[in-house]
């Protein structure tokens, strides 16, 4: 028997060489991974004796030979392909351990070239895989190094089972499938493609989940590579349980609305939706606005945080219960101090934007959008009523504004004094959503500004806010019925800020 290796991360593959070499199966390989080989004492074949044909081309060209596709491919149930293989000297190859040219780090460094790319993008080694994965019914395939110790155990028994060998195929087919993809994805944006013919997308696990929305469901989270935007998947947990799928989904919620924000901010999520977003002078004093902006939707909610949780928040934070709190860091006494909280899940992740496609599976399907990137722009803004907004009415339509269109449509945010106090969100109408956030907002509603996440299609919000006391309205415009809006808002000397774009968030 014999097995060809030809690996770029070495990682155990003496280990498993020697297991293969102690079975009786002859060493075949390449390159740096015969030079390891033989630097460990174990007798290896080059390529080249098996091919009699040099590496070439730089090393383009080395595997990509009949004798040895032949040896991967050749089935040994046929009597044809055995006499063919036989009349043309090809060896038959029973195991196959190969690891490709390393595309995804050269393209993550942040100066690389173009050519440089270009080169490590492997040929033959994703040939050798996808052969020898095809022809699983004899030849064993291995691609991930954490394989290797269970193949090692095989080998040492007697030889892989075909159970094993399908399994380790499948895996092969998805290596070079996740390989490829990336390629088409750097070579799309090199020339600038947005929406291809044919999307090919690859994700990578980061852990099982104990159960997806409900206990009946499977789930497990996976990861973008080479995302380069604010991801929970780059968190550090620093303490309590496993994160759950609404977990993830509830703080991504969070940590997509506190992107938004560059000053001290906090913001509360609960259930996708924030339920509390202030910002302030220091930390301590966004949390304690933000749970005061809805101090009973926060229980059992997600806390995200933009600048380092000082003991003074930490106090604060422990005596509400929470599912989680995210932050850049935690001073060593605060951390010390919510870790009393034995279930309390801590996690560190450095703040930014959040980049890139949005992708939403339909039955059967991809949605795929880019994604609602668009900041307030003062200078397009058009002050559409007699009145126009004063300095701090400017900030609080502006934080209503940034933070309606991370709210469920139809969404209407009430904000006032750098804190939202009403938060509609989900409702089928808008001036259900304006009521809701009303009731929440209370008598703090007087004199504050609201956000509308889409335009009015008719004046009935506008008479809602006024009987709420609301001064200060930004909304989209583009109504039929702009003028009825416009009418009542100049008639309760309410100021209205059209911005010509909408956030609908489905």
């Amino acid at each position: 028997m014999r097995a060809l290796l030809s690996v770029s991360d070495k990682t155990g593959i003496v280990e498993l060489a020697q297991a293969l070499h102690e079975a009786g199966i002859e060493l075949i390989s390449t390159g740096g991974t015969e030079a390891a080989l033989i630097a460990a004492g174990l007798p290896v074949k080059n390529i080249s004796e098996v091919t009699s044909f040099p590496e070439m081309l730089d090393g383009r060209v080395k595997t990509l030979h009949p004798l040895v596709h032949g040896g991967l491919l050749g089935r040994r149930d046929l009597d044809s392909h055995v006499e063919q293989m036989k009349d043309h000297d090809i060896e038959p190859i029973d195991y196959v351990v190969v690891n490709l040219y390393p595309f995804k780090e050269t393209i993550a460094k942040e100066n690389a070239t173009y050519d440089e790319a270009i080169e490590n993008i492997d040929i033959g080694g994703p040939s050798m895989l996808r052969s020898a994965a095809k022809n699983h019914a004899s030849v064993t395939v291995v691609v991930d190094p954490a394989d290797y110790g269970h193949v090692a155990e095989a080998v040492r028994a007697g030889g892989t089972t075909f159970e094993t060998r399908q399994r380790l195929a499948t895996k092969a087919f998805r290596h070079t499938a996740a390989y490829d993809a990336l390629i088409a994805d750097y070579l799309g944006q090199q020339i600038g493609e947005t929406f291809p013919e044919q999307l090919t997308v690859t994700y990578e696990k980061v852990q099982d989940l104990r159960y997806g929305e409900n206990p009946h469901q499977q789930a497990a989270f996976y990861k973008t590579p080479l995302y380069h935007g604010m991801t929970l998947a780059n968190a550090e947990q620093l303490h309590g349980k496993e994160l759950s799928y609404n977990n993830i989904q509830d703080t991504n919620a969070a940590l997509e609305a506190l992107s938004e924000l560059t000053e001290p901010a906090a913001v509360v999520v609960k259930h996708m939706n924030p339920c509390g977003v202030a910002v302030g002078q220091t930390i301590s004093q966004a949390f304690s606005r933000a749970h005061a902006a809805d101090p009973v939707s926060i229980f059992g909610g997600i806390v995200a945080l933009n600048r380092e949780v000082d003991m003074e928040t930490a106090e604060a934070l422990r005596n509400i219960f929470l599912e989680i709190i995210i932050a850049p860091s935690f001073s060593e006494a605060a951390l010390d101090r919510l870790k009393e909280k034995k279930n309390l899940r801590l996690l560190t992740l450095d703040m930014g934007q959040m980049t890139g496609m949005r992708l939403t599976a339909v039955a059967g399907g991809l949605l795929v959008q880019g994604g609602d990137d668009v900041t307030l722009d003062d200078a397009s803004c058009q002050i559409v009523t007699d009145r126009r907004p004063t300095a701090s009415e400017w900030e609080d339509l502006k934080l209503a504004w940034r933070v309606v269109k991370h709210v469920k449509s139809n969404a209407i945010v009430v904000a006032k004094d750098e804190t939202t106090i009403g938060i509609g969100a989900g409702q089928m109408n808008r001036v259900g959503a304006a009521k809701i956030a009303f009731e929440q907002a209370g008598e703090r509603a007087t004199g504050a500004a609201l956000g509308s996440d889409a335009f009015f299609p008719m004046g009935d919000t506008v008479e809602a806010a006024a009987a709420a006391g609301i001064t200060a309205i930004i909304q989209p415009g583009g109504s039929i019925r702009d003028e009825e809006s416009i009418e009542a808002a100049n008639r309760h000397g309410i100021t209205m800020v059209f911005t010509s774009v909408r956030h609908f968030k489905h």
